[in-house]
């Protein structure tokens, strides 16, 4: 941890970089073609919508010792359709079948009863009209684009609008990737998936505000030098902010593991799937697009101005001329660009020799 500590002090301070920005191009073929596998998965395979949004019957029995495997053979015979079968903390089983009105829902319900050798009165039986699921999702696409707007209104005043252009390009690459992986994974969809989808957006926005915020700062006053481009800044930005985005990533990342690896996957709770996948393809591809999307496409799409054009032809014509090439300091300040500046004075301008014990240094005349 300490070696981390100390790479990140490094980045931040200039004395180690990677160049992120010069690398973009290869950033940015990698997401399209992550986007475009995720987009085939999703229109190739679809979403595996759960019930509340297909509507169907959700049946609840007894408490029994049938097993969950045995239990999903038995509503799947009993209905003709694939079954998602949740054993309960009590020990009494949820099965729930999509797609049933309630004529089917009563004749599975007899058949669930024999094959669990309990009376038909004890296995409870809910219907889900599928307009529900429909408003559910209607609900979210609205608070989805109200998302959307909001923070593209926001960032085009806190910051810029190329960056809000930049941020939202990156918003819809991390729920895309997100969506395709459900179908790609076939992972039932709940609200509580669309829940996470609503809560990545946040995450996704904290590592690209804060690039953004320190590259504001380092940019100020840039058209009044001559050592480094945009784009070399920019790439400073996300060297200095890097080990803080992977820190606050890598700690968000473990509890949302947890609950997807060890609470779906190990200990069987099918209901923590949801929406444990989606924070944590989320999480991680918003990490990656605040790095390698976001601020590479501020940095393209600033490189287009007038002035940013007129500054790298400066820049690029002082190092073809040999001059100074060195990356910008983690805070370029007003006095950093003054390059006509004198170097500062270090200690007195005005110090008088030392005079000896012997009496050398001082003024001649007789001795008495």
């Amino acid at each position: 941890m300490s070696k981390l500590g100390n790479l990140g002090a490094r980045l931040h301070r200039g004395e180690v970089s990677y160049d992120f920005i010069g690398h973009r191009k290869l950033w940015y073929g990698i997401s399209v073609l992550i986007t475009i596998t995720a987009i085939v998965g999703l229109a190739v395979r679809g979403l595996n919508m759960g019930i509340d949004f297909q509507g169907g019957a959700i049946f609840t029995t007894p408490k029994t010792s049938v097993s969950v495997s045995q239990a999903e053979e038995y509503a799947n015979e009993a209905s003709g359709h694939h079954a998602v079968v949740q054993k309960l903390g009590n020990g009494t089983m949820r099965i729930q079948i999509a797609g049933m009105d309630t004529q089917q829902s009563d004749r599975i319900k007899e058949e669930l009863a024999k094959d669990f050798k309990v009376d038909s009165e004890k296995i409870a039986a809910d219907l889900v009209g599928p307009s529900w699921g429909d408003q559910i999702a209607n609900k979210a696409w609205q608070g989805l684009a109200v998302f959307m707007v909001l923070v593209v209104i926001y960032l085009a005043i806190a910051f810029e609008w190329r960056m809000a252009i930049a941020a939202l390009v990156a918003l819809i690459h991390d729920i895309t990737i997100t969506v395709g992986i459900y179908a790609l994974v076939g992972f039932e969809v709940t609200p509580g998936t669309v829940i996470g989808l609503l809560t990545i957006l946040g995450y996704s926005l904290y590592d690209t505000v804060v690039v953004f915020d320190s590259l504001k700062e380092q940019t100020k006053d840039i058209t009044k030098q001559s050592r480094w481009t945009y784009s070399d800044i920019a790439n400073r930005s996300i060297n200095g902010t890097l080990v803080r985005s992977i820190n606050t990533t890598v700690v968000a990342l473990l509890p949302v593991a947890g609950l997807l690896f060890i609470g779906g996957g190990v200990l069987g709770a099918g209901t923590l799937n949801d929406i444990s996948l989606s924070l944590f393809v989320g999480l991680a591809a918003g990490a990656y697009s605040s790095i390698f999307i976001a601020t590479p496409l501020v940095a393209d799409l600033k490189e287009l101005e007038p002035q940013m054009k007129s500054l790298r032809k400066r820049v690029l014509a002082k190092r073809a001329q040999g001059g100074d090439q060195a990356e910008p300091s983690p805070a370029v300040t007003d006095e950093a660009y003054d390059e006509d500046a004198a170097p500062a004075v270090v200690g007195p301008r005005d110090q008088s020799a030392p005079r000896s014990r012997s009496g050398r240094g001082r003024p001649s005349g007789k001795r008495r």
